[in-house]
């Protein structure tokens, strides 16, 4: 900003001879103006370097969250879709449970009953259950599910007629409970079908060997202490022991 300022006369040269000088003066609003400007700009960038680093700190634990969520959302899926893994989930919540794996061999003597196993595949047993002679003893009186599990593959073929349905194959399976305060020997629960049939069934199939078949057995019963329990199941040639196929189990309510 330029002034004009008039310098005093000489006397002597009088009005019509005067000296103009001129002064130039600085404004003080330039250097704060530019100061704003330059304060300005720099907290722009440091709000974005915050925001930056934010977003990144919080992006990894998103993505850990999101993984997490989603193979817990595929295994929930995988157990709902096997009724075996649901009997085992609620049984191992339980207070007391028991789960036995079954098998059969000719060769080592078990010729008229499944064999229980509680230590093979996904058997188990604790809250004071115990395998006594291939019989499940109650430990405490109280209200407990009790199931089990059966399956078979039969020839249907008499080896007189041509292809299969020459005859019908009953089958059978039985849990049976043995009672001090009642004094004899009871039936808890029984199933017979036949696995041979000219027709189809819901619950059998035959893949050229065989029909399959599967009794399940499951209800709920007050028990007392010391009861004892244990099955019977005919046709045990046909039997299919493979792990999760024929199984025996209780579990407290």
């Amino acid at each position: 900003m330029v002034a004009y300022t008039t310098a005093p006369g000489d006397v002597e040269t009088g009005p019509e001879k005067r000296t103009v000088v001129l002064i130039e003066k600085k404004s003080s609003t330039g250097w704060m103006w530019k100061l704003s400007v330059t304060l300005l700009v720099a907290a722009l960038c440091f709000g974005g370097v915050l925001l930056f680093a934010w977003y990144w700190n919080g992006k990894p634990q998103t993505l850990i969250q999101s993984g997490q969520t989603e193979a817990l959302t595929k295994t929930d899926t995988a157990e709902k879709t096997d009724p075996h893994s649901t009997l085992r989930r609620i049984s191992s919540k339980a207070k007391a449970a028991i789960h036995l794996e079954g098998s059969y061999d000719e060769d080592e003597g078990s010729k008229d009953q499944v064999e229980w196993k509680s230590g093979q595949g996904q058997a188990f047993a604790q809250g004071g259950f115990r395998l006594v002679d291939n019989k499940i003893v109650i430990p405490q009186t109280g209200l407990y599910f009790v199931y089990s599990q059966a399956s078979f593959r039969v020839s249907c073929s008499d080896g007189e007629e041509e292809g299969a349905g020459g005859h019908h194959t009953p089958l059978s399976h039985r849990i049976s409970r043995s009672s001090e305060s009642m004094g004899s020997d009871v039936s808890l629960m029984s199933a017979v079908r036949s696995a041979c049939q000219n027709t189809a069934q819901d619950d059998s199939y035959s893949d050229g060997r065989g029909w399959y078949n599967t009794i399940y057995l499951g209800a709920v019963f007050q028990l007392n202490r010391g009861d004892r329990l244990w099955t019977e199941t005919n046709q045990l040639s046909e039997l299919e022991t493979e792990e999760g196929k024929t199984f025996f189990g209780v579990f407290a309510l």
